[in-house]
């Protein structure tokens, strides 16, 4: 048995291929240049280095290795697309061409189907790593007071709007006034401008898209996430349930809780009220 592993940055994909490996697959990993964890490298069965432009060169990796099924993993900002860092081949120059634009589904998805012309089926981030779907209920000791509750269900409605228009998916919240919106600059980039303007105190409410495709950009936190919260001075972090990846959760917690952070785990009929 064997599965690709298309990498990102992060530490997502390092436990992805780990999981994939217990469960005795051999991994081939195509690690996205100047993104991707050296560690994956004792992860895979497979390892190369690849530019995230040269869409020809992943596929024919994949393809020269016999895979038939892929998981997309990691961090891939958009931003880098409005820089020089990507020199994309004619395949990629193709594709982009043909988007009607360029939102994270429109790429996301053009590249799934890209990639399925060549016999590579994507499948959900989750397949190995079930653990990493953030539960419902509290993750921390700590808990939202009644007004941030307020905050986060105030703020669920207007992060799953941004997801429907596929801005982003998190919103910074206080008061029930919206103190910043994720799009391009991502999650921590938001946080820290939402902050600054809350002046401390501030909800984060990450949601999945409308209709989440499990397979592509699955709403993910880490460490990194919790130590912006941290320097900014938020005090609350909501994620959707079931919906949403937490990278190693009982860590995470345990920081949460000696910095004051609270966590939870959400869903649509909690944020009924």
């Amino acid at each position: 048995m064997q599965i690709g592993l298309l990498a990102g940055a992060g530490e997502l994909p390092v436990i992805i291929a780990a999981d994939a490996k217990k469960r005795g697959y051999r991994v081939v990993t195509v690690a996205l240049e100047n993104l991707a964890s050296e560690a994956l490298a004792s992860e895979s069965g497979v390892f190369k280095w690849v530019n995230p432009g040269k869409l020809g060169e992943i596929i024919d990796t994949f393809r020269e290795n016999g895979i038939t099924e892929a998981v997309m993993a990691g961090k891939v900002p958009k931003a880098l697309l409005y820089k020089s860092k990507i020199i994309p081949d004619m395949r990629a120059v193709k594709l982009l061409f043909s988007l009607k634009d360029k939102s994270d589904n429109a790429i996301l998805e053009a590249l799934t189907k890209e990639l399925e012309k060549d016999g590579i089926k994507i499948i959900d981030t989750t397949r190995f790593s079930p653990h990493l779907l953030t539960p419902e209920g509290s993750i921390t000791k700590s808990k939202p007071s009644s007004d941030e509750w307020s905050d986060i269900k105030y703020g669920w409605n207007i992060a799953k709007e941004i997801g429907r228009m596929d801005i982003g998916q998190t919103v910074v919240v206080k008061g029930r006034s919206v103190m910043a919106v994720e799009a391009v600059e991502g999650t921590d980039e938001a946080i820290r401008r939402g902050s600054r303007l809350a002046n401390g105190g501030a909800v984060v409410v990450k949601v999945s898209k409308p209709q989440q495709d499990l397979r592509l950009d699955v709403p993910a936190i880490g460490i990194e996430t919790l130590k912006t919260m941290s320097e900014s001075d938020a005090r609350v972090l909501a994620l959707e349930a079931g919906k949403s990846i937490i990278i190693n959760r009982q860590e995470l917690a345990a920081e949460a809780d000696r910095l004051g952070i609270s966590i939870v785990g959400v869903t649509g009929e909690g944020m009924k009220a």
